[in-house]
């Protein structure tokens, strides 16, 4: 059932407060600079210095490390392309680091290109997925265009971002190397890189709102945490993230485990026929060797199978599409005799819901985002070794049970079955074994936190979980919590005017506070 009773959530509501609005107070010199909490980074301080030094580039003209298109258009919105030099490694000084591209799309409403307009920069959930590409005017971004200068940065290492694909990481020969260059591309450093456009690109390099969707909230509750002078207001949607010291994965997935067996009983109560078809598949890969052989070289094997859980049983279409995906699994025998075999339809399917081969980054720092001062150590096969009674894709379809789909977990073995990621096993291995991952949040900092925050917290949301979600509510000084059952995890891009709208209404004084 969709809807839920709000005198059913109004106890989860309660943790709405008031809140102030930041002041940035100019220098003596004129200038504006960013106040850092006394536990940031050294280099988050260095980044006011860095950027302070840069002139915007507009209108085509360009700087050595920001360089601007003319502007373009696509129906109803005009575009215009920025590039930016940007360290890999911000806690150097900046000639003895490796330089990398970080590309952002600046987007208006047509007519609007010279208005003075508020930024509002969109921060994509992930980690390693790059911005959507406009094609019209539509969805959150029509809204947004109402009032704003609408900023989409592709984060490091993907989209024109320097993207970090199987065949542009190949050209590091060490997994050590690999490993080393992998670990500047969490929230941290694309905080840093946000806060390096905003430097550019803003008019005074006066402050900016945010929109931070599922992995987009993660690096926004870091932007809350370390640069909260750069911000005039956040917005956050399905991204509320755990926030604890150490390794917080554990409990992630312990929740997720819990959540999944419930949207698993929803999917075969929808679509019951699914549950012998997708029993009959797991038998035939167990007496196939073990999996058949997918068309990019890897291999589809039982527990591969149930991965398709991750696109399948969160968003708001996805129990359809997954049934619909499981209506062609199997060729049709058009000779008599012919021995039954999966389809070439479904192994393709198969591999483009997986999409590692596009964004392996997925992959390699899932876990790592979970991390302060504590290695994961491959926290999603630890939990899911103590619930292995009810995952068990062979056991269950022997002794005919449904098999039950994994969600949005990453396991060691998948960089065995999945071809594009078989190079990079030995760099996650040493990626999973880290232990010094530098600090991602500050609890302090945000318990004093000034900035005006709204975020969307779905009820039922396979990938960010209600509870931990709320804990971390509770953190957030100023904080707006709207809960909600009426989307899911999906809900910024299946109706994403009246979710932002509606987020932007509870900062904007339109909704009552209780």
């Amino acid at each position: 059932m969709r809807t839920l009773h709000s005198s059913l959530i109004k106890p989860l509501i309660r943790l709405h407060s008031t809140f102030s609005t930041p002041i940035i107070s100019p220098s003596p010199l004129g200038k504006q600079f960013l106040y850092f909490h006394s536990s940031a980074t050294p280099s988050l301080q260095k980044l006011t210095a860095m950027a302070d030094n840069k002139t915007a580039a507009v209108d085509g003209n360009s700087t050595s490390d920001h360089v601007s298109d003319s502007w373009y258009s696509v129906p109803d919105l005009r575009l215009r392309d920025h590039r930016f030099t940007v360290p890999l490694d911000y806690s150097l000084e900046r000639c003895s680091s490796t330089k990398i591209t970080v590309f952002a799309r600046e987007v208006v409403a047509v007519g609007k290109e010279e208005q003075s307009l508020p930024y509002l920069l969109y921060l994509q959930g992930g980690p390693g997925f790059e911005c959507p590409r406009p094609t019209e005017a539509g969805g959150w971004i029509n809204r947004a265009c109402e009032e704003y200068r609408v900023v989409l940065m592709d984060q490091r290492g993907t989209g024109l971002s320097t993207p970090l694909t199987p065949s542009s990481m190949s050209q590091v020969k060490s997994a050590e190397d690999l490993a080393n260059y992998l670990r500047h591309f969490r929230a941290d450093n694309i905080v840093h890189d946000a806060e390096f456009i905003r430097k550019c690109l803003v008019p005074d390099a006066g402050p900016w709102t945010i929109l931070g969707q599922s992995f987009g909230g993660f690096c926004a509750v870091t932007y809350l945490s370390f640069a909260p002078k750069g911000l005039k207001q956040a917005l956050i949607t399905g991204g509320l993230p755990p926030i604890g010291e150490g390794c917080t994965a554990d409990s992630v997935y312990k929740a997720g485990f819990e959540q999944l067996v419930c949207q698993n009983e929803k999917y075969y109560k929808r679509f019951p026929q699914d549950i012998e078809i997708v029993r009959d598949v797991i038998n035939y890969l167990a007496e196939s060797g073990g999996g058949v052989p997918l068309p990019s070289g890897g291999i589809l094997t039982p527990r591969g199978l149930q991965l398709l859980g991750l696109s399948g049983l969160g968003s708001s279409t996805g129990f359809e599409r997954l049934h619909y995906l499981f209506e062609r699994v199997w060729d049709p025998l058009i000779v008599q005799g012919a021995k039954r075999r999966i389809s070439d339809y479904f192994l393709n399917a198969y591999e483009r819901w997986i999409g590692f081969d596009a964004n392996p980054l997925y992959a390699l720092l899932h876990e790592s985002i979970y991390c302060q001062g504590a290695s994961s150590l491959w926290s999603a096969q630890r939990i899911r070794a103590l619930n292995d009674n009810k995952f068990d894709a062979i056991e269950a379809a022997k002794v005919g049970r449904p098999v039950l789909f994994t969600g949005e977990m990453i396991f060691p073995w998948i960089f065995d079955e999945v071809h594009a990621l078989r190079p990079f096993k030995e760099a996650a291995q040493l990626l999973a074994e880290k232990k010094d991952w530098p600090s991602l949040y500050d609890i302090a900092a945000l318990k004093d936190n000034k900035v005006p925050v709204a975020a969307a917290v779905y009820y039922e949301d396979m990938y960010v979980n209600l509870k931990l979600s709320m804990e971390t509510a509770s953190q957030i000084a100023g904080i707006r919590p709207w809960i909600t059952n009426e989307y899911m995890h999906s809900g910024l891009r299946d109706a994403g005017s009246r979710v932002l709208d509606h987020l932007l209404a509870m900062l904007n004084g339109k909704k009552p506070l209780f």
